[in-house]
């Protein structure tokens, strides 16, 4: 790895821990969450990726299941390693019919530019105003999304929550949990 992203990996990982203990220390934070269950409908988004378009739940109903793995912060080094996980896991990611997207609270820009990054081909999606990871209940009182991965079934139900993400593995995670939940393949 070279210096310049070693050290731009550690300033975003501080400048992420400085922002949440600020937020949390002002007492700006989240401190009431929504709490989803398997067999919830999952709240509705419409939010911008990082490729330039808005995605929206509704678009996907009754056609794919859809994965939304939320991650607190760009740049950072855990998040670094989980959103490329996803994405090196894109051919057996892409045998299921589902659409699969990472998603922060970061802005688009930011997003834009760590999906580039990484050479990543999936969206990562942006909610700087907070509403949808609100919705979700994965705003902590930091100010920062919950590393968590939503399951949604092509009917729009939460099939699974994954509250205990293995950044390095993930993709492959992502990939045994589309299979448990019975998620079709492309071809079927």
């Amino acid at each position: 790895m070279r210096l310049s992203k070693l050290l731009r990996l550690i300033a975003a990982t501080l400048s992420a821990l400085v922002t949440g203990l600020v937020t949390l220390v002002t007492g700006r934070g989240e401190w009431h969450p929504v709490r989803l269950r398997p067999g919830d409908a999952a709240p509705d988004f419409s939010l911008p990726g990082s490729d330039g378009a808005v995605h929206n739940l509704h678009d996907f109903r009754g056609r794919d299941a859809v994965v939304i793995a939320w991650f607190p912060k760009a740049f950072t080094a855990v998040c670094t390693r989980e959103c490329a996980s996803l994405g090196s896991s894109r051919g057996v990611l892409r045998g299921f019919k589902v659409r699969y997207f990472a998603a922060s609270v970061d802005s688009i820009e930011t997003n834009r530019r760590f999906a580039e990054s990484l050479g990543v081909d999936y969206p990562i999606l942006s909610d700087p105003g907070k509403s949808v990871a609100r919705a979700y209940g994965v705003l902590r009182a930091t100010g920062l999304a919950h590393r968590w991965t939503f399951y949604i079934g092509k009917d729009g139900r939460i099939l699974d929550i994954d509250r205990n993400v293995r950044a390095s593995s993930h993709g492959a995670d992502v990939a045994g949990a589309l299979n448990t939940h019975g998620v079709p393949p492309t071809r079927s």
